[in-house]
């Protein structure tokens, strides 16, 4: 009985210490898509307590998250677009079927506050590098503005209806030509860059504005626990813990929650700056 008593104790302490670990407050969702069903979408985020989220989508997508929810919304502009289309859902990014969007409607857009970021730019869908040329008066645009950059970083999945959809544009450390030229530029990198760890290093290290979301990379869907755990460990051992931030990707939240959450190496501090206090910084909304 004494045995029973003490293994019950020794359960009861465990979890206690397991729980003390878990970060439990609001969260910034840096990563967000328009869903189908954008209600159940609505529901979910405040079901998780994603009090911000940052969404991009084809441009007549976004309107709808413009409306007053519980989750205040960014707005991001998608582009470029191959043939015209948002990957996966085959959707027209813009109702013109324009790839690149025009640069005066884009100031027009930003002037008017309907553009809050630009991204998720999808150069390397299109098959180009985030620093080609093609690029430079949009992110000049982003810098005379002060508008943060997001950009597809990594793989991507099959189906993605890009025929010229290439894997090697997906380095980060492609963006340092921008960064060089744009100093003012605030950039993050999606997917914290994975598979490509030496490149997202390099270009955390050596550009201190540039921070990276960890969707996908979270997503045990996607990506294999252990993969995560040891990419994780070497972002927080090279010091970037207050410029990771949570993303979902529109993945289950639950489970991407609580991937972020089992990572033992991290204390309940640091998970509140990836999930919350970092996008804080970076998007300038604290």
């Amino acid at each position: 009985m004494k045995f029973i008593i003490y293994i019950l104790i020794m359960l009861l302490f465990l979890t206690s210490c397991e729980d003390k670990n878990k970060y439990k407050g609001d969260i910034f969702d840096t990563h967000l898509h328009a869903a189908q069903d954008i209600n159940k979408q609505f529901a979910g985020l405040e079901k998780h307590k994603i009090v911000r989220g940052a969404v991009s989508s084809s441009w007549d997508n976004q309107e709808a998250y413009r409306t007053s929810t519980k989750t205040g919304f960014l707005i991001g502009l998608m582009f470029p677009c191959p043939n015209g289309i948002v990957p996966y859902s085959g959707q027209k990014c813009f109702s013109d079927g324009r790839e690149f969007p025009d640069i005066a409607w884009i100031r027009q857009q930003i002037i008017d506050k309907k553009i809050d970021f630009f991204g998720e730019l999808l150069n390397e869908y299109y098959g180009i590098s985030p620093s080609d040329s093609i690029m430079f008066p949009y992110y000049e645009l982003a810098q005379e503005f002060k508008l943060p950059v997001g950009i597809h970083t990594g793989l991507a999945g099959p189906n993605n209806l890009c025929p010229n959809y290439n894997p090697l544009m997906g380095d980060p450390a492609l963006m340092k030509d921008i960064l060089i030229r744009f100093p003012g530029l605030k950039v993050w990198i999606m997917h914290a860059g994975a598979p490509y760890l030496k490149g997202t290093l390099e270009i955390l290290r050596d550009y201190p504005q540039v921070y990276a979301d960890i969707s996908v990379l979270a997503n045990p869907d996607i990506f294999k626990k252990p993969d995560f755990n040891a990419y994780m460990k070497s972002l927080i051992d090279s010091g970037f813990e207050d410029r990771l931030m949570f993303g979902s990707d529109n993945g289950d939240l639950d489970k991407i929650i609580n991937s972020v959450n089992e990572l033992d190496f991290l204390t309940v501090e640091q998970k509140e700056k990836i999930f919350f206090k970092n996008a804080e910084t970076f998007f300038g909304v604290n």
